[in-house]
C-alpha cells in the first residue's frame, strides 16, 4: 500500500511527517505503471489539527476514525494494490469560511506544484483528483496552472464553487483536455444556498456547481439522489444506496455503494468510460407523480334559516 501525505505548509509543499521537502519522495514513489490518486478535503480540516486533522479522518488507512460515519478514502478506493499510488494532500480549511474560501484558491497553486512534480516524474502515469466541497475550488484552482493532460480525471464531491469559476478553469490548456464528473445531489441543495447567500458570485446571477452545470463536453454532473440513475447504476453493477436523509454535505463520500464507482473512474488501470453515465445521465428521469389529494368533503353554505332548524 502506497500512501503519501502531504500538506501546504507556511513555506508552501511539505511532508506531513517532519515539513521536509516532499520531492525526493514523489520522485522515488512514482516509479510504477498503475494511477496516481490525489485526495483533497473540504472545509473544517486542517493537518496538524488535534481533532480536525484530514490525514487522522477521511485520508486516513486506519478503519476507524474519530467520526464513526467516515469512511477511509485510500481504503475505499483500494489503495492497498501495489499499482496504485494515493497522495493525501492536507491544507489549512479551517477559521471561518470566507477565510477558507481564499486560502482554497492558494492551495490550488500548491496542488497544481505537485501535480506538475508527479507528471514529469511519471509521464505515463494517469494522475486523477478526488474532492469534496471547498476541495474542488482547490482543483479547479489548480488546472490554469497545470499542462495540458497533467491531470487526467477528477470527481468533484458536491463542490462548494461556483459555475463561473468552474467554467473560467475549463477554458484553460489543462481544462480542455481533463474529464471532470460533479456528484450533486439535493441533500447539498441548503449548501449550495448557503455558499452563494455568504460568498459573493463572480458574476451577476451565477450560481453554484450544485445548482449549475458548466456547459462543456468534458463535465459530467451526477446526480446521485435521482432514482432512475440509481437504477441504470445498478444494473452496471454499482448499488448505491439511496438518501437517508433530507439535508447532507457529506451523503456524497458516506452513502453506501459510492466508492465502488468513483474506484472504478478512478483507481482502475482500465477506468470506466466517461460515456457510460454519460448515457445513463441523459435518459429522461420518469414524470414525477403528483400527490395523491385527500378527497375533502365540500363545504355546503345553508341558509340561517335551515342552520337553525338542522341544528334543532
Amino acid at each position: 500500500m502506497a500512501l503519501l501525505r502531504v500538506n501546504l505548509g507556511e513555506n508552501g509543499l511539505e511532508l506531513h511527517e517532519g515539513g521536509d521537502d516532499p520531492g525526493p519522495t514523489l520522485t522515488a514513489q512514482a516509479d510504477g505503471s498503475g494511477p496516481i490518486i490525489v485526495m483533497i478535503h473540504g472545509f473544517k480540516f486542517a493537518p496538524g489539527d488535534p481533532v480536525h486533522c484530514p490525514h487522522d479522518h477521511i485520508l486516513s488507512l486506519a478503519r476507524d476514525h474519530t467520526c464513526w460515519k467516515a469512511k477511509s478514502w485510500p481504503r475505499e478506493l483500494g489503495l492497498d494494490r501495489d499499482d496504485r499510488l494515493g497522495i493525501a494532500f492536507g491544507w489549512p480549511a479551517r477559521g471561518s469560511i470566507w477565510q477558507a474560501y481564499e486560502r482554497a484558491e492558494a492551495a490550488g497553486l500548491a496542488l497544481a506544484d505537485l501535480i506538475r512534480h508527479l507528471h514529469r516524474a511519471a509521464p505515463h502515469r494517469p494522475i486523477h483528483a478526488i474532492a469534496h466541497s471547498l476541495g474542488a475550488r482547490v482543483v479547479l484552482s489548480a488546472l490554469p496552472h497545470l499542462p495540458p493532460g497533467a491531470l487526467n480525471r477528477a470527481i468533484l464531491l458536491a463542490g462548494a464553487e461556483y459555475s463561473g469559476r468552474a467554467e473560467a478553469a475549463l477554458d484553460s490548456a489543462a481544462g480542455r483536455k481533463i474529464e471532470v464528473i460533479s456528484v450533486t445531489s439535493r441533500e447539498n441543495r441548503l449548501y449550495d444556498r448557503l455558499l452563494e447567500s455568504v460568498i459573493p458570485s463572480p458574476e451577476r446571477g451565477d450560481l453554484s456547481l450544485g445548482r449549475r452545470a458548466p456547459d462543456r463536453p468534458n463535465w459530467l454532473t451526477l446526480p446521485i439522489d435521482r432514482p432512475d440513475l440509481l437504477t441504470g447504476l445498478a444494473a452496471q453493477g454499482f448499488r448505491i444506496a439511496g438518501p437517508e436523509r433530507r439535508i447532507c454535505h457529506w451523503s456524497a463520500y458516506l452513502r453506501p455503494g459510492v466508492f465502488a464507482l468513483y474506484a472504478a473512474l478512478v483507481a482502475e488501470p482500465t477506468p470506466l468510460p466517461l460515456t457510460r453515465l454519460q448515457r445513463l445521465v441523459a435518459t429522461d428521469p420518469p414524470p414525477l407523480r403528483p400527490a395523491r389529494r385527500r378527497y375533502r368533503m365540500p363545504q355546503i353554505s345553508l341558509p340561517l334559516p335551515l342552520m337553525r332548524n338542522a341544528s334543532s
